[in-house]
C-alpha cells in the first residue's frame, strides 16, 4: 500500500513541469517573433532597431508593472489612461516650462508621481467601502483624471522649457534611453515588491482565494488599497515619461495605455482572474507587442491591421491561459 507521503511525493513533479512549460510560452513566443522578423526584413535585425524597440517599450513597461499588481488580485484597472493624462499635464507644469515660473524639478516630478498614486490609492478606497466592482471604479477615476488634465491644460500647452526632463528620451547610456533604464528600474523594484513583501505575497493571495486569506485574519481591504495606490504611482511616473518623450504636457499622453498594459500582461502570463502571474512575466508580454508592433511595421503591414492583430493575441493568449483552469470555471460571466 502505499504511503501519503508517496503519493505527494509522486504527484508533485508533474504540475511544476506544466506549470514551467505555460510560463516559458510567452518568452518562446518573443523569441519565434523575433527570428520570424528578422528573417522577414533586414532592418529589423539591426542594433538600432533593437534599441528603438526596448526604447520604445518603456513607457508601456512601467505602466504594465503598475497594473500586474492590480490583476492578480483578480481585478481590473481601467484607469490607466486618465491617470497617465494627469501626472502628465501636472509635471509639465511644475517643472520649467512655458505657462508659468515653477521649475521645482525633482520635486515637480516627484509630485506628478504622488498625483498618480493619490488617483490609485481613491480607486481602491470607492473598491473597498462602496463595493463596487473595480472596473467601474477605475473607469470613473480614469474619467477624473481626464478631467483633471483638462483643467490644468485650460486650452495652453504646457512646454517643457529646460534641460533636465527632456534629457530623458534623448540622453543614452550603453546605448539606451534614460527612459529604458527607468523602465528596467521599474520592473526590478515591481519584481522586489511581488517576490519579497507581504504586499505582493498578498496580492497573490487575494487573486487565488480571498475568502481564505480572510478568514486567516488578513486584513484584505488596506492590501487591496495599497495594490492600487502602488499602481497609480507606476501610471504617474509613466505620465512623466510620456511627456519627456513628448517634451509637452498633453490630454491625450496616455491614449490607448490601458488597453495596450492589459493586453501586455495578458499575453505575458498573468491571468484576468487573479493569482497568476507577475512582473516579469509582464515585461516578457510588453516585449513581445512591441517587437510585433514594430516588426509589423518594417515588414509593411498596414496600421489599420496593427490593432486588430493585438486584439487577436489578447484572445488567443486568454484562451491559452485559461485552458488549464477551465475545470474550475464551471460558470464564465
Amino acid at each position: 500500500m502505499t504511503s501519503p507521503a508517496g503519493h505527494v511525493g509522486a504527484a508533485r513533479p508533474r504540475p511544476r513541469r506544466g506549470v514551467s512549460l505555460r510560463n516559458a510560452g510567452p518568452s518562446l513566443a518573443l523569441l519565434v517573433a523575433v527570428v520570424l522578423f528578422s528573417a522577414l526584413s533586414p532592418q529589423f535585425r539591426t542594433l538600432t532597431n533593437l534599441t528603438n524597440v526596448l526604447d520604445a517599450a518603456s513607457v508601456l513597461a512601467v505602466v504594465t508593472c503598475g497594473v500586474t499588481f492590480v490583476l492578480v488580485m483578480g481585478s481590473i484597472d481601467l484607469s490607466a489612461t486618465g491617470v497617465v493624462a494627469a501626472s502628465a499635464v501636472a509635471v509639465a507644469l511644475l517643472v520649467s516650462n512655458n505657462r508659468n515660473d515653477l521649475d521645482l524639478g525633482i520635486l515637480g516630478i516627484a509630485l506628478a508621481v504622488a498625483l498618480g498614486a493619490a488617483l490609485g490609492g481613491l480607486s481602491g478606497l470607492l473598491l473597498v467601502t462602496l463595493k463596487v466592482p473595480s472596473f467601474m471604479t477605475t473607469l470613473g477615476i480614469s474619467a477624473v483624471g481626464l478631467g483633471v488634465a483638462t483643467l490644468m491644460f485650460s486650452g495652453v500647452q504646457p512646454n517643457l522649457d529646460g534641460a533636465g526632463l527632456e534629457t530623458w528620451a534623448s540622453d543614452r547610456f550603453l546605448g539606451l534611453t534614460h527612459l529604458t533604464w527607468i523602465a528596467v528600474g521599474c520592473v526590478a523594484v515591481g519584481y522586489v515588491i511581488q517576490r519579497w513583501t507581504r504586499l505582493g505575497r498578498y496580492a497573490f493571495a487575494i487573486g487565488g482565494a480571498e475568502e481564505v486569506l480572510a478568514l486567516s485574519g488578513v486584513r484584505v481591504a488596506p492590501y487591496k488599497v495599497a495594490a492600487f495606490t502602488l499602481a497609480g504611482a507606476f501610471y504617474g511616473l509613466g505620465g512623466v515619461m510620456v511627456t519627456s518623450q513628448l517634451g509637452a504636457g498633453l490630454v491625450q499622453a496616455g491614449s490607448g495605455l490601458t488597453f495596450s498594459s492589459i493586453t501586455a500582461a495578458v499575453v505575458g502570463g498573468t491571468l484576468l482572474t487573479g493569482g497568476r502571474g507577475g512582473v516579469l512575466q509582464s515585461a516578457v508580454g510588453v516585449l513581445l507587442i512591441t517587437v510585433l508592433t514594430n516588426g509589423l511595421v518594417q515588414v509593411g503591414v498596414s496600421p489599420y491591421w496593427q490593432g486588430g492583430v493585438q486584439g487577436l493575441i489578447v484572445v488567443v493568449a486568454v484562451a491559452a491561459a485559461a485552458l488549464p483552469l477551465r475545470h474550475r470555471n464551471q460558470v464564465v460571466k
